[in-house]
């Protein structure tokens, strides 16, 4: 199934998109596709349902693709080839750091650049969401905690991630910094998520292009580990680190996002994205 919500803020309704492409409307069942909704149980009644006895309706703006985002939670140089472009050593564990929950927003969502932004970057990444509790789970057990997967750009500002001392984190959780979506693709639709194309682009300028199968920590790998630290509960994001061409990267002089770029990206399997970058108004923020 491909999950979503849209409409305006305040006025968000659920609805699935068929196999027709059509968004078929489930206000009538559901108040909203909650962390709940993504439990072995709730998603087992969603697929219970005849879809085509479901209203028809337009789509309106999308919004993250479920509500009750607990924790938003990225793995960092998860990908050999972008570790090298950064200049920085492969990792022997995982990079852990932490989004905001508040900067995830609609898949087409605008992003905003936060003031005195100079160094403003893309990521395309993979996403998952946690579906059943995972604590201390083995990597044989760690995949039937997923809910399912989506699109995820991992918007980061370089100089406040790299140059301003501390973690990563005041880089990567500005306002907007977390499109989301279109979809959440559940898993049984998915299969093998470590086999999956992913592509960004800038203003039509193919920059990264990639396979979820180079990873260095595959999705069951990444839950198992996070499991030891902390406990997953539903509606958790993960996202899983990105493949090389981000701007930061880019040879001979670094490329970064200005008001005005619209960044294009999309991962197999799991639809695409659209997001025109904005100077600094806090009126598109809350849209």
């Amino acid at each position: 199934m491909k999950l979503l919500r849209h409409g305006p803020r305040g006025r968000i309704k659920p609805g699935l998109l068929d196999g027709s492409g059509q968004v078929r409307d489930l206000s009538p069942l559901l108040e909203d596709i909650s962390a709940s909704t993504l439990s072995p149980a709730g998603l087992a009644a969603l697929r219970a349902l005849d879809v085509q006895a479901l209203p028809l309706v337009r789509q309106d703006a999308l919004q993250v693709p479920w509500t009750g985002l607990g924790k938003f939670i990225a793995i960092g140089l998860n990908y050999a080839d972008h570790a090298a472009e950064a200049n920085m050593p492969i990792p022997k564990e995982p990079i852990v750091f932490m989004k905001t929950p508040g900067c995830a927003v609609g898949a087409n969502h605008a992003v905003v650049l936060p003031q005195g932004s100079v160094k403003s970057d893309w990521e395309v990444e993979l996403g998952f969401v946690i579906g059943s509790r995972a604590r201390y789970v083995s990597e044989a057990d760690a995949l039937a905690h997923v809910a399912g997967y989506c699109v995820v750009n991992d918007v980061s500002e370089r100089e406040f991630q790299l140059e301003r001392g501390g973690q990563w984190d005041k880089g990567k959780g500005c306002d907007t910094f977390g499109p989301t979506g279109p979809w959440l693709v559940t898993a049984d639709e998915v299969g093998d998520p470590q086999d999956l194309a992913l592509w960004l682009e800038v203003n039509g300028v193919r920059y990264q292009s990639g396979s979820t199968r180079t990873m260095i920590f595959g999705v069951a790998q990444i839950v198992s580990y996070l499991s030891r630290f902390m406990t997953l509960e539903p509606g958790d994001l993960i996202t899983t680190g990105t493949p090389p061409g981000v701007g930061m990267g880019i040879k001979p002089a670094p490329v970064f996002l200005k008001p005005g770029d619209v960044m294009s990206l999309g991962i197999e399997k799991l639809g695409q994205q659209r997001q025109i970058v904005h100077a600094w108004d806090p009126a598109l923020i809350d849209e």
